[in-house]
This record gives structure tokens, C-alpha cells and sequence, in this order.
């Protein structure tokens, strides 16, 4: 069987034979990553775009009129694993954390899969801060650069003081060439300035300028439904992050403040949340939890964080793909907001997918953003 990956180098091959590809995986972070590389190559001159599980498919990338220079593909544990032809200059492993289980069926088959990006590839850039993403890139013979959010040794990218700073691409490696300040990356929050570290070093694989770096990172913004604030009243933040529909994404999420009245519950896939409650629970304020799976949530708030209020919601009626019945979100704001006061951040960023009564994570947001303006505004 031919996967749509495969089938769209093959096209490239006649259409655009000098085109290039550059590839990311990870649990979580893939889309802003991608769209981060696109954007310094775009402005470094290079004609690019993000697709794959991004949004535009590889094949349309491909096929387009625009005849890009280059293609930075997300690619999911799903595509990887059926991918056996495809090749990129670099590739990149923002992260690997427990998802998706119950398709994998263990962590260390969906871990493999994750790791064989690298099959392909002949240069790696690899999360230094994530065991797991060591532990793939341990045995691959190519040229591997790590990053993380210290100081970078020869050969890393890195931060040094208020700077990213590439230790990798230089000419001497006992040199640094700064590519950015970090209140470039907005929002400036540790993941996504890891996530910055990482789109750098996929680009510079392909020789693009600090210059060119630092001037998409000033005029990047997230997209929305990753940590975007819906609306800010009376004092009380209200944060829309439906993306984090897993435990590790969750984390990066609350630990982006220091207090959170925290929204959660739905389609666990597999995950445990006790790593999750361990790593998070001095910044949670209060837990409102709804879905097929919250009690795994709640059992761990309750073993390791018993002073945590926990609230459950359930939905006073239904929903239905395109329907208007906004009822379950509208009730989880105004249990929300009963409890919120001037100072604090009401954030959904629910660790699970697919919540009972709810289709896609951007559906899921659009309805806490639309239940805020009806029940807070």
C-alpha cells in the first residue's frame, strides 16, 4: 500500500525535482513548529510552506502552481507509520509522550514509530530535555544537533541569558551566532520557546540567516485554539487551549501560569494523567471536569492534591454536528466564572481528546469562547 507521503514524493520527482523537504514529529507542538520553519524560510527568501497534518496535504503542496522551493511537513505517529520512500534534508523530534495508545498499542511501539522519522533524514534536531527523544536519537548514525532552554554546548542550540542562540550552524564551533531575543517568541512560555529552538534548527540545516530567524519569530503569532485568550474581564483571564488534548500538552499549558481554575475531561486514548497531576497540581486552583474519562482525572487530583476543589459538569442537553445546543460549555463557564476572581485564569486545556459532546478541539474552543461572551460578557 502506497501512503499519501510516498505518493506525493514520487509526483515530486517529475514536477519539482529540486524541491526540498524538511520534516517535524512529536506528541505535541508539531503545527506551530512547522509553521514557525516555514515562516524564517519565507523570510530568508526561500519560497515554503507547512503542510501534511497541518492542514494543506503533501500532495497539494506538491502539485501547486507556486512550485515551492521547499516543504515542511508535520507528520503524525499515523503517517510515519506507513512511510517507507519519502527523504528530508532535516528532520526533528520536538517531544514523545504517552498518546494515542490505543491505536499503538504500547508507548515503546508509538515511540519507534516516532523515532523512525529518522530513517530518512540526514541531519536530526533533537529536545536535549526530553528522555525519550534522547533515547531515539541514541543509536542513529546521522548528524544530530540538540537544543534545549540552556546554555547550548558546541555543536546545540540554546539560550544564553535573554537570547536563542545556534552553537550547530556556525563555522567555528567555539562561536555563537545569536538568532533571536526571547521576547521575539510570542508568547514567550518555555514550550514555545523550545518549539522556536527547533524551527530554527531545521532551517538553518538548510543555511537560512539569524537575520531571517529573529524576523519571522517577531512577526509569528500562534494560531488560534494554543493558548489563545478569548477574553479578559473583570480581571479574570479566559484561555482557549482545546489543542492540548493530551497529558503533555496539558502540562506545558498550566505551567505557562502560575494559577489556573482548569477546565478538563474526555477521551483519555490510553494516557494516564498521574504524571500530569504530579508536574501541575500546586498550579491548579480548581479542577471543572467533564467527559467519558474525567474520573482518571480526578482519582489523581484526589491522591495527590485532595485540597483541590473538583467540580463535575454534565451536559443539561446534547450535541450535535452543527447544531446550537451549547449547554454543557455554557454551564462549565458559568461554574467557571462562580468560582473565578479578579486575577485569575480560567484556561480549558482539556488533556483528553474528543470530549463526549463535542467533534474536533477547534469546535471545542469556539464553543468556550462563544459560552464566555454569552455567560461572562
Amino acid at each position: 500500500m502506497v501512503n499519501e507521503i510516498d505518493l506525493a514524493w514520487s509526483f515530486r520527482a517529475e514536477l519539482v525535482p529540486g524541491q526540498k523537504w524538511i520534516a517535524l514529529t512529536g506528541t505535541n507542538g508539531k503545527t506551530t513548529t512547522v509553521e514557525m520553519a516555514a515562516a524564517m524560510l519565507r523570510a530568508g527568501g526561500v519560497s515554503a510552506i507547512a503542510c501534511g497534518n497541518v492542514g494543506t496535504t503533501v500532495i497539494e503542496s506538491v502539485e501547486s502552481p507556486e512550485k515551492y522551493e521547499v516543504l515542511v511537513l508535520e507528520l503524525s505517529s499515523f503517517q510515519l507509520h506507513w512511510l517507507r520512500e519519502a527523504s528530508f534534508v532535516a528532520a526533528a523530534i520536538l517531544n514523545i509522550a504517552e498518546d494515542h495508545l490505543d491505536w499503538h498499542g504500547t508507548f515503546t511501539e508509538y515511540a519507534r514509530v516516532k523515532g523512525s522519522i529518522l530513517d530518512r533524514a540526514s541531519t536530526g534536531v533533537f529536545n536535549s530535555s526530553d528522555l525519550e527523544v534522547v533515547n531515539q536519537a541514541a543509536h542513529w548514525q546521522g548528524r544530530k544537533v540538540f537544543f534545549s532552554l540552556e546554555t547550548p554546548a558546541p555543536g546545540e542550540i540554546g539560550i544564553v541569558e535573554e537570547l536563542l542562540v545556534d552553537r550547530a550552524f556556525v563555522s567555528d564551533p567555539q562561536e555563537a551566532a545569536m538568532l533571536a531575543e526571547i521576547v521575539d517568541v510570542k508568547p514567550t512560555v518555555p514550550h514555545n520557546v523550545a518549539n522556536a529552538l527547533a524551527a530554527a534548527g531545521l532551517v538553518r540545516a538548510l543555511g537560512v540567516s539569524p537575520e531571517a530567524v529573529r524576523s519571522a519569530l517577531q512577526n509569528f503569532s500562534l494560531g488560534r485554539h494554543r493558548i489563545e485568550e478569548v477574553a479578559n474581564i473583570n480581571g479574570i483571564s479566559w484561555v482557549n487551549d482545546s489543542k492540548a488534548t493530551n497529558p503533555h500538552a496539558t502540562v506545558a499549558s498550566l505551567n505557562s501560569a502560575l494559577s489556573s481554575i482548569w477546565i478538563a475531561g474526555g477521551l483519555a486514548k490510553g494516557a494516564e494523567m498521574q504524571e500530569l497531576i504530579a508536574k501541575c497540581k500546586s498550579r491548579i486552583k480548581v479542577a471543572i471536569l467533564i467527559g467519558a474519562d474525567r474520573e482518571l482525572i480526578a482519582d489523581e487530583l484526589r491522591s495527590q492534591a485532595p485540597e483541590i476543589e473538583i467540580v463535575y459538569v454534565d451536559a443539561p442537553g446534547t450535541y450535535q454536528r452543527g447544531g446550537r445546543d451549547n449547554s454543557l460549555m455554557e454551564a462549565v463557564v458559568k461554574a467557571a466564572a462562580e468560582r473565578a476572581k479578579t486575577g485569575d485564569r480560567v484556561l480549558l486545556a482539556p488533556a483528553c481528546a474528543s470530549m463526549d459532546q463535542f467533534i474536533s478541539y477547534s469546535d471545542r474552543g469556539d464553543r468556550f469562547a462563544a459560552a464566555v461572551k454569552k455567560v461572562v460578557q
